[in-house]
């Protein structure tokens, strides 16, 4: 049976594909913001991969993913697809450098378990990069005033950027760090977006988090 939060993304995978093309700004500007998170050289993987916008264009060859339909389209992209949650991942104890998640935080059952999971793939000394719409940010207000006629984001928890370095500082993470992007409204974003540290000012933000040596 499909889970209810991933029933949209089996149902109107080709709106979540139109949204790309809708955009193109939008989406270059997360890429860039991700990208400059993560560790290089990796072998990493993508929980939550989608249709595989993200961990195509970054070079992540694996990912992880409930919806069939999304799955299909990823595989497509090269990517090679391991259906399974973020709370209980298909991997094995500490068999990857980074773990990477956009915006599937949003749609974790339970994100304790999740944060546990990630941390538990990681190889020591690798780090869990998580990409979200700020809670509190023009763009994450925005989607909250509009929830209930959303199709994907109806049922999504959105997170306060102190909620999840607090959740993350829990599970183990350390020397969190910040970058961000996309500020101004997404119909208002018409040109390169810039990608600075920190966060407070940009909609999508991205923390970085590492799981310390043994």
């Amino acid at each position: 049976m499909v889970m209810p939060k991933i029933s949209p993304f089996e149902k109107y995978a080709d709106q979540y594909e139109e949204w790309f093309e809708k955009y193109p700004r939008v989406y270059e500007a997360e890429l860039r913001a991700v990208k400059a998170m993560m560790p290089s050289p990796g072998h990493g993987v993508e929980i939550g991969v989608g249709s595989g916008r993200f961990a195509g264009p970054l070079g992540i060859k694996i990912g992880v993913e409930p919806s069939e339909h999304m799955a299909k389209i990823a595989e497509k992209r090269g990517i090679q697809v391991l259906n399974g949650v973020a709370e209980d991942l298909p991997l094995e104890d500490a068999s990857v450098d980074f773990v990477l998640m956009v915006t599937t935080i949003c749609f974790v059952d339970d994100i304790n378990k999740a944060l546990a999971e990630a941390y538990r793939v990681l190889s020591y000394g690798g780090c869990l990069i998580i990409g979200f719409v700020d809670r509190e940010s023009r763009i994450g207000q925005i989607y909250l005033s509009r929830q209930k006629e959303n199709v994907f984001y109806k049922d999504a928890r959105f997170f306060f950027v102190d909620e999840l370095a607090g959740l993350m500082t829990q599970a183990g993470f350390v020397n969190l760090t910040f970058g961000q992007t996309l500020f101004k409204p997404l119909s208002e974003i018409t040109s390169n977006e810039p990608v600075i540290p920190g966060h407070g000012k940009g909609s999508f933000v991205v923390v970085s988090g590492r799981k310390e040596e043994a």
